[in-house]
């Protein structure tokens, strides 16, 4: 069958591109712009791309099945194009449930923080217990070198995401995937796009809770407040809970910044982990893989000996480089939670030493001002904060960070942003760029930046 994807490089349908491929399908897609880490990921895959929605450049031959992306509406000329030819279409969501999951035991990582790393935990755990499971999460994860696999084994691991799943299926996605292991990191107030209220996105957890089997199992952490309310609204399933006092899976720091903990089962000691990861929220996001795994046959010490050979998601906090001296990181930032919990995780590693944050508030929540007024609680821990205002942003950006004082900067381009860093970093300082869109390029463009003006 010859198969288009329309949004082809979001990490979502990109993932569902290698799948269909992985089936014998030939793939090709199309997206409104083609960027990394998924265009180089489907350039070595052989998956065939086009920049632009002109449907001049996918139309012939016709494809036997389009797969709609959640990015697309209607004005959208594909999309214009799609609904008047006739071609048969599906959401994204739709048909990873009738084509790949229908066969498989699902073990699904859901919640607004921390998806991603723990599904890719949930992966390798399966993987390095040799169960070669399929998987499909929200970017490169880098023990595989692929944001999805088909697998072999019974198993496979899905990031469970909220957001609705194409222009004529308001949905959550993750209502299409009926896991058998659910695990339920937090619930915070995001997507406003699509979601006006808090109240509303608890429905769609709900909704969630309400397609898993009663023999399945509900992992759900123990200190999260909405999660709770969620699960009261009615719950079918048994619920083991991990992290906050009364989970059952507990870890303990062996070392401040969470680079090396041991796991609890109730107050028994199950194992350590020493990894390359640090802080408290990825030591709960490795609780939540460690539980599933559990639930999938594997013993808790052999988990913790794999966890300790997890290597971070691409664009999880990830270390890019040190030049001159000069460490920079990159992060997925979307959310002043994560954002707080990704500076406290690097203030623990890096413990002194000088931290640069330059953020881009890309997301579609923080376009519109729905996390302005936590915005500038949640970069407490830099010591200098550069802050780049995108077009089309609802909100004052200057007036809403004003607490942070001299110490943070507002630039109107990323390039700008580029070359101040280059100004103030000196020997021994820490970078973090934190956005999730592509930031003008600057994780690629910086390393090598700074190392010219070294020259």
């Amino acid at each position: 069958m010859r198969i288009h994807i329309l949004g082809v490089c979001g990490v979502f349908m990109g993932g569902l591109a290698l799948l269909a491929r992985a089936l014998g399908h030939r793939v090709g897609g199309t997206d409104r712009r083609c960027y990394q880490p998924m265009k180089g990921l489907l350039c070595r895959e052989g998956i065939q791309m086009r920049e632009g929605y002109d449907p001049a450049g996918w139309r012939h031959p016709a494809p036997d099945l389009v797969l709609v992306g959640n990015a697309l509406a209607r004005g959208n000329p594909s999309v214009e194009f799609l609904l008047n030819s006739g071609l048969p279409y599906i959401s994204g969501p739709q048909w990873l449930a009738e084509q790949v999951l229908r066969r498989r035991r699902v073990l699904a990582v859901a919640g607004t923080h921390g998806k991603t790393t723990t599904a890719a935990m949930l992966a390798w755990l399966l993987a390095d217990a040799g169960l070669d499971p399929g998987f499909l999460v929200g970017g490169v994860a880098e023990n595989f070198g692929v944001s999805a696999r088909l697998g072999t084994g019974d198993f496979f691991v899905v990031e469970a995401d909220e957001y609705d799943s194409a222009f004529f299926d308001k949905r959550s996605k993750f209502v299409h995937y009926c896991p058998r292991v659910l695990v339920l990191n937090n619930i915070e107030f995001d997507h406003m796009d699509i979601f006006d209220s808090l109240a509303a996105i608890r429905r769609q957890f709900h909704h969630l809770l309400r397609v898993v089997p009663g023999s399945g199992q509900v992992i759900a952490h123990a200190g999260d407040p909405e999660i709770q309310s969620v699960l009261e609204m009615g719950c079918w399933t048994p619920v083991e809970r991990f992290g906050a006092p009364d989970g059952r899976w507990q870890a303990r720091p062996l070392r401040p910044d969470w680079g090396r903990f041991e796991v609890l089962d109730g107050s028994r000691r199950v194992g350590e982990v020493q990894w390359r990861l640090f802080g408290r929220h990825n030591a709960d996001n490795a609780l939540a893989a460690l539980a599933a795994a559990v639930h999938a046959g594997i013993a808790p010490e052999s988990a913790c000996r794999s966890l300790a050979s997890f290597r971070p998601v691409c664009r999880r906090l990830q270390r890019l480089a040190t030049v001159r001296g000069i460490e920079i990181y990159d992060d997925f930032a979307h959310h002043p939670t994560a954002i707080r919990a990704t500076l406290q995780a690097l203030r623990g590693a890096v413990g002194k030493r000088r931290i640069l944050a330059a953020l881009e508030p890309a997301s579609h929540t923080m376009r519109r001002g729905g996390h302005g007024r936590e915005l500038a609680r949640s970069l407490g821990e830099a010591d200098r904060v550069l802050l780049c205002r995108p077009a089309g942003l609802r909100w004052d950006l200057e007036e809403a960070t004003a607490e942070l004082g001299g110490r943070r900067e507002v630039y109107g381009e990323a390039e700008e942003i580029g070359r101040r860093l280059c100004e103030l970093a000196r020997p021994d300082d820490v970078i973090l760029l934190m956005s999730n869109a592509a930031f003008g390029d600057l994780p690629r463009l910086l390393p090598a930046r700074l190392a010219a003006d070294a020259a």
